[in-house]
């Protein structure tokens, strides 16, 4: 789980329980808190919760200092923590009634949390607070659950494989096909892999298992959140048993192979010993950095290749249901999502922004890789169908019971065909429960 969830965000050390660690927020009372028409506002404090790293947590509290200074009656309190601790801690807060104001919150947990009625439905403040005018729809509506819209999109993702072009070029196996299939993606990793290379190093579980069921006319959960989305289970023995013939072929690391790579720096993309990698387009600008050689977007292998690719909020922004300042809060939200200067001191690093305007103006301030991003996320827009409903509350515990069949399937330890049944029997149960 925290594998596929990494491509919404890295890990850190700061105390979420640390309300206070924005050193430089202003002080309640310190400005001048008059309005236009020489009535006082009313002095407001927020706060704020978010997991990240600390390019993150830096250009975040950077975006807070902007937003005091234009709204001098808000103070805003920054809590912020790695992955793990920040949903391990704001649990209890949610139990107590106690969330901050705002929330970054992620797809696997919005339903869970919209459906314990602790997040705001935000329609009220689209286009009011929130202004929406450059916006898609789909961008907007990756919030929704049921009939309200419960977090704002602050970033879109899109599946693709990333690879070393000149490599391939320099082994003979190059070009790839502008639209390839997975016949062809098959032929190609099998093909490398007679050269001594690894073609890819595997594919996330959950999220490309969705993305191969979708260009069936399926998904992996059904619309209403209440079980699997899929009833054939000839599709799950096709997908797993393509990926474990790959790592029997060699064109695909072992799982132990893998478990041995402590980071992005072991990884064969990397230390060219493999050609590319299947994952989320935020995830490029980080591989790149570390490779001393360029780096390419590919689709997807398809057919209907459309059908499986959709825009993926990377995260929200929520407000709590508790907070006691729901127009103050979404003002914050419009600010950070619609601000040209706030979103240069973040530089598209939560993923590449919804607004139209905002990636126009950002194109000339981002790196070549974050550019190449852009692009790739651009083209999908036009490539792509909508993601449908959110994924249910359930999602975290039945990506962890497909990551633990994956790993058996790999390890040969378990059929293809008996996995499908494991698989379906325990998911079904969890939905159950």
């Amino acid at each position: 789980m925290v594998v596929w969830l990494a491509a919404c965000g890295g890990n850190d050390n700061n105390d979420l329980d640390n309300e206070n660690n924005n050193s430089n927020n202003n002080e309640v009372g310190n400005n001048d808190n008059t309005n236009d028409d020489g009535g006082d506002k009313e002095e407001v404090t927020l706060r704020i919760a978010w997991w990240g790293e600390q390019t993150r947590n830096d250009g975040t509290n950077e975006v807070i200092e902007m937003f005091e200074e234009e709204n001098p009656h808000i103070t805003i309190e920054a809590e912020y923590a790695g992955w793990d601790d920040y949903w391990r801690k704001l649990a209890p807060q949610a139990a107590a009634n106690e969330l901050p104001d705002i929330i970054q919150m992620d797809l696997s947990y919005i339903s869970q949390y919209a459906g314990n009625n602790q997040l705001a439905d935000l329609t009220p403040y689209l286009d009011e607070q929130i202004d929406t005018s450059e916006f898609d729809e789909n961008t907007i509506s990756g919030g929704e659950v049921d009939d309200g819209i419960y977090g704002f999109n602050i970033g879109v993702n899109a599946v693709g494989f990333q690879y070393n072009e000149e490599l391939l070029d320099e082994i003979g196996v190059g070009p790839l096909p502008e639209d390839w299939t997975w016949d062809d993606y098959i032929d190609l990793a099998d093909e490398v892999a007679d050269e001594g290379y690894y073609f890819d190093t595997g594919m996330q579980p959950d999220v490309f298992f969705n993305y191969y069921l979708r260009t069936h006319g399926e998904r992996l959960y059904s619309e209403d959140g209440d079980g699997l989305g899929y009833e054939d289970d000839q599709l799950f023995v096709d997908f797993f048993d393509m990926l474990y013939e790959r790592v029997e072929a060699g064109s695909t690391p072992t799982p132990d192979t893998l478990a041995q790579q402590s980071g992005e720096e072991d990884s064969d993309v990397v230390k060219e010993t493999g050609i590319g990698v299947f994952q989320w387009s935020n995830q490029f600008a980080g591989v790149q950095q570390i490779a001393d050689f360029p780096l390419e977007f590919h689709p997807m292998p398809g057919p209907d290749m459309e059908d499986g690719i959709y825009m993926k909020p990377s995260m929200f922004f929520s407000i709590a249901e508790n907070s006691e300042h729901k127009e103050a809060a979404a003002e914050f939200i419009d600010f950070f999502v619609n601000d040209i200067d706030a979103n240069k001191a973040m530089l598209a690093e939560r993923g590449v922004p919804g607004s139209a305007k905002i990636k126009e103006e950002l194109k000339s301030e981002v790196s070549e890789a974050q550019e190449k991003i852009f692009e790739y996320v651009e083209w999908a827009e036009d490539h792509s169908t909508p993601m449908g409903a959110p994924d249910p509350a359930e999602a975290g515990e039945i990506i962890e019971l497909l990551d633990n069949i994956s790993e058996e399937i790999m390890y040969g330890q378990i059929s293809a065909e008996e996995a499908a049944e494991k698989f379906r029997t325990d998911a079904e149960s969890i939905f159950a429960n």
